[in-house]
């Protein structure tokens, strides 16, 4: 789907209406919390981002986290802007990126619906997500059409923010063996064609043997990073009951005296699981191979960790998702039904914006948001 200019607009005014009313609310923080501003947009990991940009991978705590974001602070700082708002620099040009991408894939309603997702906030401040998406989806794109080049190339920049960028090229892989059911996907069915689509993907490989490589010249360690996460938020290997177990149990709000916002959050993240399995299941049904393996492969590693964190972060990746949830919620040629589509996708966005503004109060004062 190419760019048509009033679609264009509507994207624009999604992407900027979503941004000014997260804006909104981190001014209310600021101004009913009496918080710092830069405060508010460096809260958890972004603290972690700015430590690796001015020290390195000095601390046992930052070997969890990719060179992306902070690479991309220490240029900032380069060019004399603070680490913060290189972050949220990051994010407003991720996000829009991100959800051009989205655009592309299936025009402008999945892409709104990405961008007042409940969990936006991340795509606003300095995380990875805005980033990772913005690569990832593009690299899909790229993929889906027959630009190996293009498309691996951005794998290998979205390798550089996170760990997904691992689940990526699995995704990519079963995209070139399987398909994923997609008329528009311009794919050569041969096996030497395929066996020349899979080269391209040794670029995103080598992003990522190359990051173990440094941890481990760093640490001496090949497992860093995975010791990291264990170390840093006990995300140790667990059978999926256990780890359902230990989700339910931090869900309790006898679990967190003194926090509420910490059990409804992990409530949440049982949520999010749940969400990911249905559309997963969907897509497997649709025989979607690629799209259920790349939102497939997050639920098995966030459901064989400890308890489930940050899954309710990770849905913003779940691209597949929101095109389903468009195709579900737009508008029907039966004129009967068309009203209570739309009506659908007002409720939708609404309800979705106002829990994004809820749950960015929560990373905006310092709570626990994922």
């Amino acid at each position: 789907m190419g760019f048509r200019g009033d679609d264009l607009n509507l994207l624009g005014l999604a992407w900027a209406t979503s941004r000014v009313w997260l804006l909104f609310v981190l001014l209310a923080v600021v101004v009913l919390r009496q918080r710092d501003l830069w405060q508010a947009v460096s809260t958890w990991d972004v603290q972690h981002f700015m430590a690796i940009a001015r020290n390195g991978y000095a601390t046992a705590e930052s070997r969890a986290f990719f060179p992306g974001v902070p690479g991309l602070m220490e240029f900032g700082d380069l060019l004399g802007i603070r680490p913060e708002l290189t972050g949220v620099l990051v994010g407003a040009i991720g996000s829009a990126l991100a959800a051009a991408a989205l655009y592309r894939m299936g025009g402008v309603l999945p892409a709104a619906l990405w961008l007042v997702a409940p969990t936006t906030v991340f795509t606003f401040v300095g995380y990875t997500e805005a980033p990772f998406c913005a690569a990832a989806f593009w690299a899909w794109e790229r993929w889906r059409k027959g630009h190996w080049l293009s498309a691996a190339l951005l794998a290998t920049v979205a390798c550089t923010f996170r760990v997904s960028g691992l689940f990526l090229v699995g995704a990519l892989v079963v995209l070139t063996l399987l398909g994923d059911n997609d008329p528009e996907q311009q794919l050569d069915r041969t096996p030497e064609a395929r066996a020349r689509r899979l080269v391209w993907l040794a670029l995103p490989s080598a992003a990522l043997i190359a990051h173990a490589w440094h941890l481990k010249l760093v640490t001496g360690s090949w497992s860093a990073w995975y010791q990291a996460q264990v170390s840093g938020w006990n995300r140790g290997l667990t059978s999926p009951l256990d780890a359902l177990a230990n989700t339910w149990k931090a869900a309790q709000p006898e679990s967190w005296p003194g926090r509420p916002e910490v059990p409804v959050v992990f409530f949440l993240e049982i949520v999010s699981m749940l969400v990911g399995i249905v559309a997963s299941l969907v897509l497997l049904k649709r025989r979607r191979w690629a799209s259920a393996s790349w939102i497939g492969v997050h639920l098995v590693a966030f459901g064989t960790s400890y308890w489930y964190m940050s899954i309710n972060r990770a849905v913003l990746l779940w691209f597949p998702l929101f095109l389903l949830a468009a195709r579900f919620v737009q508008p029907d040629r039966d004129e009967r039904l068309q009203w209570g589509r739309q009506l659908a996708i007002g409720v939708w966005m609404g309800v979705s914006a106002l829990v994004a503004g809820a749950w960015a109060w929560i990373l905006f004062t310092n709570g626990w948001a994922s």
